[in-house]
C-alpha cells in the first residue's frame, strides 16, 4: 500500500483516479484544503504528509475563459505544478501531472499524430500555461510522469452528456467536423496512472488518450448510434460553427492526435475510444 496525495480531488479525473487507486492510502485535497499556488503551504503540507506519490489533478481548464482570466491561470497551471514538484523532490515522492494536447499548435497534418518529443507551440493561454506547468515539473524534480491527454469525459458535465441532451430534444444538430483527436474516458486515463505506479514505468512524458482517432462530428454520430438516439448530425467547419453560434472562442487544435506508441512500449495498452464510449454509456444507463 502506497501513500498517495491527490490534488484537485473533486474534479472529473480525480474521481476516477480515487476509484482506481482506492486500495492505497489516499489523501484527497481540493483548493479549500491545499492551495497549490502557495509554495510554502505546499512544502509544509507535503513535508508533514510524506507521500510516496502526488497525483496533480488540479488545473484551470476553461479554455475560452482563460484568454481573459489573467494571472490566476498561470498560477494554477504553472506555479502550482512547480510547487508540487519542489515539494515532491524534498520528500522523495514521485509527481504525476496531467497535461494536454494544447501544448501543440494543432496544425500537424491529420495523417500524422504527435510524438512526445515533437516541438511544442501552444497558441492559447490555456495551452501556454499548461506547457509552463510541464516545464516547471521538469525543472524541479527528476521523478515525474507527465500524462498528456485530450477530449476528456467522465463523471459530471462533459461532451457526451451534452450531445445526448441535445439529441433527445432536437431533430438535428450541427457539429464541428474538421477537428481531429481521441475522445478519452476518464476511467481509462486513471487506469494509465494506476498502471504507471504499479509497473514503475520509466519517468517522463507519455501521451495518454484512448486509441484511435475521430472528429467531434463522427464522435457524436457514434454516441447517438450506440445510445439509440434518433437525431440527424450535420457536419460543419470550425469557422462556420463559430459564425452560427455567434461566439468568441479560443483557437481549437485542428489535430489533437497523440501517438500512444511510447505508452505501449512500457506495457500499457489503452482501449479504443469506441470501446470506452460503450462502457461509459452502459455506466450512464444509456445502453
Amino acid at each position: 500500500m502506497k501513500k498517495i496525495l491527490i490534488t484537485g480531488s473533486n474534479g472529473m479525473l480525480a474521481n476516477s483516479v480515487k476509484e482506481r487507486l482506492s486500495k492505497n492510502e489516499l489523501i484527497c485535497t481540493d483548493v479549500a484544503d491545499l492551495d497549490i499556488t502557495k509554495e510554502n503551504a505546499v512544502l509544509e503540507f507535503v513535508q508533514d504528509l510524506k507521500p510516496d506519490y502526488i497525483v496533480n489533478c488540479a488545473a484551470y481548464t476553461a479554455v475560452d475563459k482563460a484568454e481573459e482570466a489573467g494571472e490566476i491561470v498561470e498560477k494554477i497551471n504553472s506555479d502550482g505544478p512547480g510547487n508540487l514538484a519542489k515539494a515532491a523532490k524534498e520528500v522523495g515522492a514521485t509527481l504525476i501531472h496531467v497535461s494536454t494536447d494544447y501544448v501543440f499548435d494543432g496544425e500537424l497534418e491529420v495523417e500524422k499524430s504527435y510524438q512526445e518529443d515533437d516541438a511544442t507551440g501552444p497558441v492559447t493561454v490555456y495551452g501556454i500555461t499548461k506547457l509552463h506547468g510541464e516545464e516547471q515539473v521538469k525543472a524541479n524534480t527528476d521523478k515525474y510522469y507527465i500524462f498528456r491527454t485530450a477530449w476528456l469525459y467522465g463523471e459530471g458535465n462533459n461532451f457526451v452528456r451534452t450531445m445526448l441532451k441535445l439529441g433527445e430534444t432536437r431533430d438535428e444538430i450541427s457539429v464541428v467536423s474538421d477537428q481531429h483527436g481521441s475522445p478519452t474516458y476518464a476511467e481509462d486515463l486513471a487506469n494509465i496512472i494506476g498502471e504507471a505506479i504499479e509497473k514503475e514505468i520509466p519517468y517522463g512524458i507519455y501521451h495518454s488518450t484512448n486509441e484511435g482517432f475521430t472528429t467531434w462530428y463522427d464522435f457524436t454520430k457514434a454516441i447517438f448510434e450506440q445510445a439509440g438516439v434518433n437525431c440527424k448530425v450535420n457536419p460543419v467547419s470550425t469557422e462556420k460553427y463559430i459564425e452560427m453560434m455567434n461566439i468568441v472562442q479560443a483557437k481549437r487544435p485542428k489535430n489533437s492526435q497523440l501517438s500512444k506508441a511510447k505508452l505501449a512500449k512500457v506495457g500499457i495498452q489503452v482501449p479504443t475510444w469506441e470501446d470506452a464510449l460503450r462502457r461509459y454509456l452502459i455506466k450512464e444507463g444509456k445502453i
